[in-house]
């Protein structure tokens, strides 16, 4: 890929707090993007810190380059996640440092802010106004939307007001916005975001990281003495996007059952919730694992029967959880539990890849749960026709190869002063989710 005007490679600066070697969804997405990037002949640089997801600061330089892409870590704090004001205290110090170097450093073709942390859109604005740099925005998740929807602020509060309109800010005055999917997409227009610079492009999984592999040769299964288990998993950050009651009251029911273990792998802020529910009520079916590194997902998520998701209803559209297509790959029947009208909900229908209990069609979401775990536990033939499904649906559209190629051709694009318009709607229930 060549620059229409000079003839040499175009630039490009994306900007997250996270990056690679650091475990976090957003820079394993990031990582995959930039190389694959790099590949077609970009100039790639990416700007991020060296803290670490959970806690903590990485033993990385300041500088380096890997696998073709060119890193560049900011001074920043490094508390993690562990508490609220840690978790400021490194987004504060992130911004701050990455606009200075946004403004005083090289400028790019384009530079294209991701959300975490919250306010980073803002950054492409302010290096709009002062010194005229392109920018896009690669939309993970919205803010204060996600705030306010856990009850942080309130909608109607002057912080709520005051976050939601620098935020959006930063949206309105992107050349460009990549959205994860239909129901996202309707709530940026909403914040007024003209929908021939929204582009829908889901995040992905990669198809030789994660296959369906069979219980009988995956080794975890064994070494975790579940070779004779049905597993029913939830894998990745228990976070306040999610809901676990329904899945905290199902694990209570099928406490003693001979054959199912509920195995959660990960961290978040409900794990500890978890963690005690299951103390306080001595369940004898249930585990938690640390996160699994990146090289050990081909035997973790295979590892499972069912995977469980969960989405709270006002999250729909606000966070997209990128396990599903993890799962996909897999081969494994997905069981959410939270709104069919939702990118995971419409995508696991559409595909028919698993199952979606919908605390706001029933008025026993629990029992629910229980009953269409035991079907799909019953049913052998089922989970492998859903497992099927998933994984068709996951190398037609959520493949990185397939995901990466339309974030070229957007960029490509967008260098050649042409415009694209998000996917279509027949297919964008899909492709867009």
């Amino acid at each position: 890929m060549t620059h229409p005007e000079t003839g040499e490679a175009p630039s490009i600066l994306f900007i997250n707090q996270h990056y690679w070697p650091d475990c976090a969804a957003t820079a394993l997405m990031l990582t995959d993007l930039a190389e694959y990037l790099a590949e077609q002949g970009v100039n790639v640089h990416v700007l991020c810190s060296r803290g670490h997801y959970l806690s903590g600061a990485m033993e990385v330089p300041a500088e380096e380059t890997h696998n073709g892409v060119h890193i560049h870590r900011v001074r920043a704090t490094a508390f993690g996640r562990e508490t609220t004001l840690g978790r400021l205290t490194d987004y504060a110090s992130f911004f701050a440092n990455t606009l200075r170097r946004v403004l005083t450093g090289p400028a790019y073709d384009y530079i294209i802010p991701l959300t975490t942390p919250p306010l980073l859109p803002l950054v492409g604005a302010i290096a709009r106004r002062v010194r005229g740099q392109a920018y896009g925005i690669w939309s993970m998740d919205l803010h204060p939307d996600a705030e306010v929807a856990a009850g942080m602020f309130a909608e109607d509060g002057l912080p709520a007001r005051m976050l939601h309109a620098l935020n959006n800010a930063g949206y309105r005055h992107a050349d460009f916005v990549v959205d994860l999917g239909t129901y996202m997409k309707r709530r940026l227009q909403d914040k007024g975001v003209a929908g021939d610079r929204l582009h829908t492009i889901p995040v992905w999984n990669r198809k030789d990281d994660v296959t369906p592999l069979p219980h009988a040769d995956n080794p975890l299964r064994t070494e975790l003495g579940l070779d004779d288990t049905f597993v029913v998993m939830y894998s990745g950050n228990a976070g306040v996007a999610h809901r676990f009651e329904e899945v905290l009251a199902t694990m209570k029911q099928l406490d003693g059952h001979p054959d199912i273990e509920f195995v959660f792998v990960g961290e978040g802020p409900k794990k500890d919730r978890i963690q005690a529910f299951a103390d306080r009520h001595a369940l004898s079916n249930f585990r938690y694992l640390p996160y699994f590194p990146r090289e050990d997902l081909e035997h973790s998520l295979p590892m499972a029967d069912v995977h469980l998701m969960t989405l709270r209803e006002e999250m729909a559209g606000i966070a997209v959880p990128g396990k599903l297509y993890g799962i996909m790959a897999a081969g494994r029947p997905a069981l959410m539990v939270g709104p069919e009208a939702s990118e995971p909900g419409e995508t696991i229908q559409i595909s028919g890849a698993g199952r979606v209990v919908d605390p706001s069609q029933t008025d026993t979401p629990a029992q629910a749960l229980h009953d269409t775990l035991l079907s799909l536990y019953r049913d052998d033939a089922l989970r492998t026709e859903l497992g099927r499904n998933g994984r068709e649906a996951f190398l037609e559209h959520f493949e990185r190869e397939v995901c990466c190629r339309k974030w070229a051709s957007l960029f490509d694009r967008r260098l050649n002063g042409g415009s694209e318009v998000g996917a279509s709607p027949q297919k964008e229930a899909v492709v867009g989710s």
